[in-house]
């Protein structure tokens, strides 16, 4: 399996050209805060692009004057060097490491969007595969990409599910970070810049569990569609892409039984023995505000 991750990522890298091992914040800070400052830092400055330029829903980001702003100036200039020395060890709990990964890949899309000049959609080249493997931070002297943030660290190294194979090789020092086992729920926390994406959030280590469950519950609620005519439940692309993830489609309907507010949908599929899913199509066009 090495050697194929060894080949996988090799030719991705040929595909990219000269952004493959690129990283957004290219100079380290000259001084580094602790990991704890750091954490407490990162979710102020994400918190203020939130405040700056986001929409209270969290679905629509003014990509133009957030550009402008000194939100994004403080965040891109102060603190995202100071990722480049930060302790990840310092992240002692659960609960720290789902906050801060969470919060690092939903400002890191919305870097990336800047950036590099996204206009229509962050899938405009190689189906999204470049936007989300090269848009990438150095943390704690590693390179973690779009990728490795959801498919490596949050999803416990179970890969994309448009690649074959895991995110990263057995000897990769990036496992050490690892959250394991992975949560359902941060499906529904991250948001690529797309129109189907969930809200964009920012999450506290001290509150990120009722967050997540408020995340999925609000996603669940807001994109689940039952067709009693039909027998069948209209549902995100997400749960297709990711069924291995809920277990299949059985494990799908147990989390929509879980998520559901108790109203109607959740009634009418409580009392089906079986029920039929259909993934609605996906809109990635860019979650600019017009």
């Amino acid at each position: 399996m090495n050697d194929y991750i060894f080949l996988r990522d090799s030719a991705l890298r040929l595909l990219l050209g000269d952004r493959s091992d690129a990283v957004l914040n290219e100079r380290p800070a000259p001084t580094a805060l602790s990991g704890p400052q750091l954490a407490a830092a990162l979710r102020s400055a994400t918190l203020a692009l939130r405040a700056e330029a986001i929409a209270d829903d969290g679905l629509l980001v003014d990509y133009r004057r957030l550009r402008a702003s000194a939100a994004y100036a403080a965040y891109r200039i102060q603190l995202t060097p100071q990722l480049h020395a930060f302790d990840l060890t310092t992240l002692n709990s659960r609960w720290e490491r789902l906050a801060f990964w969470c919060n690092v890949y939903n400002a890191l899309v919305i870097d990336a969007v800047i950036a590099y000049g996204v206009q229509r959609s962050v899938s405009e080249r190689l189906f999204g595969l470049s936007f989300f493997r090269t848009a990438a931070y150095t943390i704690g002297g590693l390179r973690f990409s779009l990728d490795d943030i959801e498919h490596g660290i949050l999803r416990a190294n179970r890969g994309s599910p448009f690649l074959p194979g895991p995110q990263f090789a057995s000897a990769d020092p990036r496992l050490n970070h690892v959250v394991e086992p992975p949560d359902l729920r941060i499906h529904f926390a991250l948001n690529c810049a797309s129109r189907s994406c969930p809200p964009i959030a920012f999450f506290a280590a001290e509150r990120v569990d009722a967050q997540l469950d408020l995340a999925a519950r609000s996603f669940v609620a807001a994109d689940t569609v039952v067709d009693a005519e039909q027998g069948l439940v209209r549902i995100s692309q997400i749960y297709s892409w990711y069924r291995a993830d809920f277990d299949g489609p059985a494990g799908v309907v147990r989390f929509l039984q879980r998520y559901l507010p108790n109203d109607e949908r959740r009634r009418w599929l409580n009392s089906r023995q079986s029920v039929g899913l259909f993934y609605t199509p996906y809109n990635w066009d860019l979650n600019a505000a017009t």
